[in-house]
């Protein structure tokens, strides 16, 4: 049972007692579909980002994160895009911080919706690489547990990053801005954790000029790889992220589905046609690292 990185706030809220005291009277899949949710993060608005100027026209430089993604990032045969950690050199780990500390430098509230998000999507994923290499080598991202709280786990909790004087976390980036504020499932492919169950780690740095295009071929990678959808004994199992953010795709098994159904390719697409239920969920929390 994989358990999602939990936000670090405690939890004594009635909903979760009741869910607790409901646990031993659901089956074993129930009872971890149910506890993936309760820990998932919510998605909680943080309004100090909310502004943004539409009539901006300064662009963001993330040539350097490009560069480091071309070098080490490498599409495998089975779909899945891996780093190499290991093959990381010293210069190239010095440049991935400074283009961090420059996108830390910036007024980011001062620029247009598009180029804010590119800028929170390219430094969640630098920042995670980053972070990783810190600790390199681990198994999984999830030994990293640099979070603080009872329930923390992993490096998502931690504030890594100080931008326009507030103190930001991974958790920050996902739940209280990017999820919030501009409220598209499709970020969900665009963020990755450093697991091998995560949507791809991009091979190309996030662009204003071709966000909508890269976010739907996100997806359309995704949702047509097996670690997003697949079928065992014609039930239909889905990557745990459709579990722990079910009210981002839908609040209904079938509205999950049609969400899938506008990125899935024949024959998946007639599949997901005929298909009312989800069976499970799965993930694979191995970390993302090139052999």
């Amino acid at each position: 049972m994989a358990i999602m990185h939990s936000d670090p706030r405690p939890l004594p809220r009635l909903s979760t007692l009741i869910v607790v005291l409901l646990l031993p009277l659901l089956s074993s899949m129930a009872q971890a579909n149910a506890i993936e949710r309760l820990f998932a993060p919510k998605a909680e608005r943080w309004t100090y980002w909310d502004s943004r100027d539409p009539e901006a026209t300064q662009l963001i430089d993330h040539s350097g994160w490009n560069t480091f993604l071309g070098q080490y990032v490498l599409q495998g045969k089975d779909g899945i895009n891996r780093v190499q950690y290991s093959r990381v050199s010293d210069a190239d780990r010095q440049q991935l911080k400074l283009y961090i500390a420059a996108l830390e430098q910036l007024p980011i509230r001062r620029y247009n919706a598009d180029q804010q998000l590119v800028y929170w999507i390219n430094l969640y994923n630098a920042a995670t690489i980053d972070v990783v290499l810190q600790h390199y080598p681990v198994a999984s991202i999830r030994d990293i547990d640099i979070s603080p709280g009872f329930f923390a786990d992993g490096p998502w909790g931690k504030k890594l990053l100080s931008i326009e004087d507030q103190q930001v976390s991974l958790n920050d980036i996902e739940h209280r801005i990017l999820r919030p504020i501009w409220q598209d499932p499709r970020l969900h492919y665009a963020l990755n954790c450093a697991s091998l169950g995560c949507p791809n780690l991009s091979t190309s740095a996030y662009n204003a000029d071709t966000i909508e295009l890269q976010l739907d071929q996100a997806a359309t990678d995704f949702v047509n790889d097996p670690r997003g959808v697949s079928y065992t004994d014609g039930k239909l199992s889905l990557s745990s992220i459709y579990s722990w953010f079910r009210n981002d795709f839908g609040k209904s098994d079938s509205a999950v589905i049609d969400h899938l159904q506008r990125y899935a390719a024949a024959p998946l697409k007639d599949t997901l046609a005929d298909t009312t239920q989800i069976a499970g969920y799965r993930y694979n929390w191995s970390l993302n690292d090139a052999p």
